[in-house]
This record gives structure tokens, C-alpha cells and sequence, in this order.
């Protein structure tokens, strides 16, 4: 199991330094001078603009900054955003629990709602109920998250007033944060309504992040279900005259939801990757909308620090994902 765990870790570390390499270049491959950007329609004088690029390292060869960059991040250091003069780990922290938040909730929803489905489509295979939820889920799968989300904005926001638009919480309600994340600090707060106002300002966000993830485990289980119930255990658990309740629910889905567990784990890196589209379209305050606005703003130091964190949280997921799956099934410790 040891050497199984090492390979594991031994693979993440060729990935680091490649996140590393792709965050810092790309940045920089986007037209835009940030010290430009900062100056505003007011402008600068030429010696302040030099003065600048020789202060952020700019007018350095691009293989010397990023020698400077790797080293800082080798020691803990992800600089300072250029634009709040904040550094990048409290950013970063600040604005997590909501991203967080919002991708706990999709996961939880893809996983109530897709589980399920998925083995009912997989027990009724080849019926209504197989073809509708199949098709369902590749409906989901397929669809855009920025025209899905603009769709339900239009139907449950505009036309139907159900739901609000963008943000976490009405402005009708302040509090100090406790947690960052928003459902218990307005729990905590004590105001009459915050609460509903934080769950109703979360349940389209959420639909717009779960939809995929939703579908791919769906799909995940029904494939898993289809290969166990054609295993010869539940054959002979049939033969004994178990109910079908009991075989399905218990004998079959608890094997096949090895996989599924594995393919939840892998989605986190969806989750992340969506969340930066359905935050920047709710204005939800997470890490997604930071790192659009980090862009636009030519904000190297955060693109670099945000993209970087996010990647080593995607391999640390994946990383613990492979330690249980060889856990439990010894056969992969060989690969």
C-alpha cells in the first residue's frame, strides 16, 4: 500500500510544476498591460510606468520571473494581488467558503437526485423509465451551463419571481460572518427571514452546478448496476427467494456504488471549472467570479495563486480517491 501511496504522490508533483508553467504563461499569452490596467483613463507618466515594471519584475525576461515565482511558491508565497494590495492566501481564504459552499450543496443534489435514477434506470433497463432518465441525464450533460443558467434566470427570476438573480443573501440583511458560509452564519445570525433569503438565493446557482455532475453519475450508476445484476451472487440471492427490495437496494447497489463513489470524488474538479461560469453569471462571491475579475484585470499574481490552488485541491481530491479505491479493491494497488 505504501508504494502504491508514493506512485500516487509521485505523479502530483510533474502535475504541479505544469499547472505551475500554464497559470504563468497563460496570463501573460492575454493582450493587456496590467501596470497600464492600473493607471485607469488617467494615465501615468512614462517614469511611474517604469518605475512600476521594475517594482512587479516585468521588465524582467519571462524565464527570470518565473524562476521568482516558483521559488516564492516552493516557500508558502503567492504574492499580492497587484489591484487590493492583499495577499493572495487571505484572498484566496476569504472568498473560498463560498465557492465551497455552493459545490457542496450541487454534489449533494447530483448525488441524491442521480443515484436513484440511476438505478431505477438500470432495474428497469430497456423500459420508459430507462430510455426518459437516460436521455434526461444526456439532456444535462449536453446543455451549456451559461444557457442553462440564463434560461432559469429568465423563467424562475424574471417571469415567475420565485428566486432572486445574483448575490448570497437580500441586502435587507447584515451580519458579521462567522463561517463564510452563508446558510449557518444566517442560521446563527438570529434575523427572522436571513436564513430563507440565503437558501432561496442558493437554489438556482446550485441547480445550474449540479445539472452535469447529476448526469454523469446517472449515467455512472446505471452502468454499475447493469455489470452487478449480472453477477452470479445476486442470481443465487434471487434463487433463495430474497425480495427484490432487498437485492436491489442492498446486494447490488452497495457493490456498485464503488465506482459511483470514484466518479463523485472526480467531479469535484467539474464543480470547480463550472462554478467560475454560474458564479460569474449569479455574481455569486466565490473564487470563480475572483478569478474572471482577476483576468480582466490582468491580476497575475491572483490568476496564478487562484488557478494553482484550485489544481492542488483537484489533485488532493483525486489523490484521496485512489488511497480509498485501492482500499477497497486490492487489485488497483498494482497499477
Amino acid at each position: 500500500m505504501l508504494s502504491f501511496l508514493l506512485r500516487r504522490i509521485g505523479m502530483i508533483i510533474p502535475t504541479f510544476f505544469g499547472v505551475t508553467i500554464v497559470a504563468f504563461f497563460f496570463i501573460r499569452a492575454i493582450p493587456g498591460d496590467p501596470v497600464l490596467l492600473m493607471a485607469g483613463e488617467r494615465g501615468m507618466s512614462e517614469e511611474r510606468y517604469n518605475q512600476l515594471m521594475n517594482q512587479f519584475g516585468f521588465d524582467r525576461p519571462l524565464w527570470e520571473q518565473y524562476m521568482s515565482y516558483i521559488g516564492g511558491v516552493l516557500q508558502g508565497d503567492l504574492g499580492q494581488s497587484f489591484v487590493t494590495k492583499k495577499p493572495i492566501w487571505d484572498e484566496f481564504f476569504a472568498l473560498f467558503p463560498a465557492t465551497l459552499e455552493l459545490g457542496l450543496c450541487a454534489i449533494i443534489i447530483a448525488a441524491l437526485i442521480g443515484i436513484p435514477a440511476g438505478m431505477i434506470a438500470g432495474i428497469k433497463r430497456g423500459s420508459i423509465f430507462d430510455y426518459s432518465i437516460m436521455s434526461t441525464a444526456l439532456i444535462g450533460y449536453s446543455m451549456p451551463i451559461f444557457w442553462w443558467a440564463l434560461l432559469l434566470i429568465i423563467v424562475f427570476s424574471t417571469t415567475l419571481g420565485w428566486t432572486p438573480v445574483s448575490g448570497r443573501i437580500s441586502l435587507l440583511y447584515y451580519f458579521e460572518p462567522h463561517t463564510g458560509f452563508m446558510l449557518i452564519d444566517s442560521w446563527l445570525s438570529g434575523e427572522k427571514g436571513a436564513f430563507s433569503s440565503a437558501v432561496h438565493h442558493l437554489v438556482l446557482p446550485t441547480i445550474v452546478l449540479a445539472t452535469i455532475p447529476l448526469a454523469i453519475i446517472a449515467r455512472q450508476t446505471r452502468s454499475a448496476m447493469l455489470e452487478v445484476l449480472g453477477e452470479d451472487y445476486i442470481r443465487t440471492a434471487r434463487a433463495k427467494g430474497l425480495k427484490p427490495a432487498r437485492i436491489n437496494g442492498v446486494h447490488a447497489l452497495r457493490n456498485a456504488l464503488i465506482p459511483v463513489i470514484t466518479t463523485i470524488g472526480l467531479q469535484v474538479g467539474v464543480l470547480l471549472g463550472g462554478a467560475i461560469l454560474t458564479e460569474t453569471i449569479f455574481a455569486w462571491p466565490g473564487i470563480g467570479k475572483w478569478m474572471v475579475d482577476s483576468i480582466s484585470r490582468r491580476d497575475y499574481q491572483a490568476v496564478q495563486g487562484g488557478v494553482l490552488m484550485i489544481a492542488m485541491m483537484v489533485m488532493l481530491v483525486n489523490l484521496i480517491v485512489d488511497v480509498l479505491y485501492g482500499l477497497v479493491n486490492p487489485k488497483i494497488r498494482n497499477t
